[in-house]
């Protein structure tokens, strides 16, 4: 298969997995963390990002532009059961799909990279079954989430946040995938990109559990082609949040909420973290 062709087959192969990842994040936090189901869902979403690490991570190495906008992800949303039977059709039409691809393939890490997506796939499919059986009736006819109760203005507020950490998080992702040559620097690009998703959650999680929908929308991707240049723009963004973050920290509706007030300083602490690594990085370029 000539490069462009494998390259333009798993920029496919990431939008799946992409649209994955939102589908059963946004269940999860709606479901909540610390729920049996809610945690299942956001432990099977951290191995969907694996699975689209995986195909960034070759797609880097042919020196090819990763697609970031997901595929549709077809799903019943009438009830918490419709949803889970979806999930589990979704999987189970991944399977021999991956198979197929590494038919296709020589190259040997790349047809163990498409074995694994397969094999993986028909678990994720068995544990979605699980769940769907072990719910009752009553459970598998109603919906997750509950009725809002933060104003919508403070909503909006939290949903730009969940925008903004989105946008850096899939900007550091495709720095770390293209510059991974770059000596140790794609895996410390990839280590803030992990952390960045930890905040998201701390600001998309109060909205799903307000019954909202997080909305996974990201912003422009710069195609940088320097690693001087996209470290730069990293550091920008991390040094806006941070700006932005203590300004938040005093907002009025922000303060009647503890659990938002500690993420918040959280956040802030590891935003600093990250812009003194940023700037290190770049200091020494």
């Amino acid at each position: 298969m000539e490069k462009q062709a494998l390259v333009d087959m798993l920029n496919r192969d990431i939008a799946d997995e992409h649209a994955a990842i939102i589908r059963y994040l946004v269940h999860g936090y709606m479901e909540g963390e610390d729920t049996p189901l809610g945690s299942s869902l956001i432990s099977i979403c951290r191995e969907e990002m694996w699975h689209m690490n995986w195909l960034g991570m070759i797609i880097g190495e042919l020196e090819g532009e990763p697609n970031f906008t997901p595929a549709p992800y077809p799903y019943d949303p009438t009830s918490r059961g419709t949803m889970l039977k979806s999930y589990v059709e979704y999987e189970e039409k991944l399977i021999p799909h991956y198979n197929r691809e590494m038919d296709k393939i020589n190259n040997p890490h790349i047809k163990r990279v498409l074995q694994r997506e397969s094999w993986e796939s028909a678990i994720h499919a068995r544990k979605f079954q699980r769940k769907l059986d072990k719910l009752s009736p009553e459970e598998s006819a109603e919906l997750p989430g509950e009725e809002s109760e933060l104003p919508k203005e403070f909503l909006d507020i939290l949903q730009s946040e969940v925008t903004s950490k989105y946008t850096e998080i899939l900007q550091q992702l495709r720095s770390s995938w293209l510059f991974q040559k770059d000596k140790n620097m794609g895996w410390k690009i990839m280590d803030q990109a992990m952390e960045k998703m930890k905040q998201l959650a701390h600001f998309a999680e109060p909205i799903a559990e307000s019954g909202v929908s997080p909305k996974f929308k990201p912003g422009q991707i710069e195609k940088n082609q320097a690693i001087g240049i996209a470290l730069k723009k990293a550091l920008e963004d991390v040094q806006a949040d941070w700006n932005r973050h203590i300004i938040l920290k005093e907002d009025s509706e922000l303060k009647k909420h503890s659990g938002l007030i500690i993420n918040l300083d959280l956040t802030i602490k590891q935003e600093e973290y990250q812009a003194g690594e940023l700037k290190g990085w770049n200091n020494d370029r």
